[in-house]
């Protein structure tokens, strides 16, 4: 998985789409889906 800029993720949710937010691995390392809640359908 490509690892994003900050600026990269951002634009990617301004588009609509998912991105996963990771946690460092010396710490919990997993990761959170986040998107745009005005983005979402029910589909």
């Amino acid at each position: 998985m490509p690892i994003a800029t900050i600026e990269e993720a951002i634009e990617e949710i301004r588009r609509g789409r998912m991105v996963v937010l990771m946690d460092d691995k010396n710490r919990e390392n997993e990761g959170d889906l986040c998107m745009a809640a005005e983005k979402v359908t029910p589909e």
